[in-house]
């Protein structure tokens, strides 16, 4: 009978993380293009100074992701997954009301150092996905996981350019009432993913990311996985990093053209991992799956970089969606490779090292893109589209790993202890 309930029970508890996302994800979007904005207020309309100081808030947040997930994916192994992730979405909540209230940047930045903490949202929902998913079916849902975050990257920062026209304040509370009317849902509606029995103890010489990183060591096969996560995340920086500049410098775009962009990257993203995922990955399964979106994406960032004009550019967003693909096969894979018990670890790891490579990419890109559009021996930029040649690069050693290291069966005599 308990066996009978927690299957019906399933499909309602990925529909709650799902909405989870995103609600949280649309919130997180609301701030994007405002926070700038707020920055430049605090600096009296400098923008040179704004720039620098919104470079140390981005540093911040990354930097605190990459400490605590660790800490958090620990927490969440132990306790459960259900408290772990109400209480972060309960801080948050609280912490963009800091924000709307911030009266200096002092108290704007101990807010963002806040979120940093606290933004565990997506590493424990994603070890919950794990818990309540059979192997065969984590992929799809991975997919729809990736789905979510394609639309609310679409719609929260349209949300967040509307609110900010009528007060900058306006979308910190409006990303605080949802985040916190997500948590009330949570705690009503979510159940618990992950049962006493397979709770492991606290080690708190692994709630660190050096630490952590001993379940790597200990689990046949999962450094190459992760190796291959790391490439992969660092080169999808390059678009975030560059785009707005590559964009402006190269073909001319307005702000306003850049947006429509965004939203056709978004829209496609949110079609391949909602709708192809699934398919592809039953079809092809996960190894091939995952080839095949990190193929896609060294085409993309070729496109990108070598496009000479706009419309090129554009003809490349829908095969820069494609490595959807990889994302989702990526998490089922790595999943398989350790035991229920460590799903919180493996996603604290997960998020400590996206966090690193969000400290990183930043720098590699701009400078990469700053080197590019040097003046030659003619006095024309030497070449424009260096840094999506670089991400393509990453992306090549990436697909290198995967050849080997991203095989789906796992003997379970190879999964890491429960420790």
């Amino acid at each position: 009978m308990t066996e009978a309930l927690g299957a019906r029970a399933r499909p309602a508890a990925v529909a709650f993380i799902l909405m989870a996302i995103l609600l949280d994800v649309i919130a997180f979007g609301i701030v994007i293009p405002i926070l700038p904005k707020l920055i430049e207020a605090f600096r009296h309309g400098d923008t040179g100074r704004a720039a620098t100081t919104y470079s140390v808030f981005a540093t911040a947040w990354g930097l605190m992701q990459f400490l605590f997930s660790p800490v958090l994916g620990l927490l969440s192994d132990r306790f459960g997954r259900r408290p772990v992730l109400l209480l972060s979405l309960v801080g948050l909540g609280l912490d963009y009301i800091l924000m709307a209230l911030a009266p200096n940047l002092v108290w704007l930045f101990v807010g963002r150092v806040i979120s940093g903490i606290t933004a565990a949202t997506y590493s424990t929902a994603a070890a919950y996905i794990a818990d309540v998913t059979p192997p065969e079916k984590r992929a799809a849902s991975f997919g729809y996981v990736g789905a979510a975050w394609g639309v609310g990257f679409i719609v929260g920062p349209a949300i967040g350019g509307l609110l900010g026209g009528i007060d900058l304040r306006l979308p910190f509370w409006v990303a605080a009432a949802l985040t916190l009317a997500n948590a009330a849902y949570g705690w009503f509606v979510v159940p618990e993913s992950l049962p006493a029995e397979r709770r492991t103890p606290l080690r708190w010489s692994r709630a660190n990311p050096v630490g952590a990183l001993a379940l790597v060591r200990e689990t046949h096969g999962l450094a190459g996985l992760i190796s291959m996560q790391v490439l992969y995340t660092l080169a999808h920086y390059s678009l975030p990093t560059v785009f707005v500049l590559y964009t402006s410098y190269r073909y001319g775009w307005s702000t306003q053209q850049m947006g429509y962009t965004l939203a056709f990257v978004g829209v496609c993203s949110a079609i391949v991992q909602a709708g192809l995922v699934g398919p592809a990955v039953r079809w092809l399964g996960e190894r091939r799956a995952a080839l095949i979106g990190l193929l896609a994406a060294v085409g993309a960032y070729l496109g990108y970089g070598l496009a000479p004009s706009g419309l090129w550019f554009l003809a490349a967003v829908p095969l820069g969606a494609l490595p959807g693909l990889y994302g989702a096969a990526a998490q089922a894979l790595m999943t398989e490779r350790v035991s229920a018990s460590q799903q919180g670890q493996l996603q604290g790891i997960n998020s400590s090292l996206m966090g690193l490579t969000g400290l990183v990419g930043p720098l590699v890109f701009g400078l990469s893109f700053a080197a590019g559009i040097k003046p030659g021996a003619d006095g024309a930029a030497i070449f424009p589209g260096a840094a999506f040649v670089v991400a393509s690069l990453l992306t090549l050693v990436a697909f290198l790993i995967a050849l080997v290291a991203a095989h789906r069966r796992v003997n379970p005599s190879q999964l890491a202890p429960a420790t």
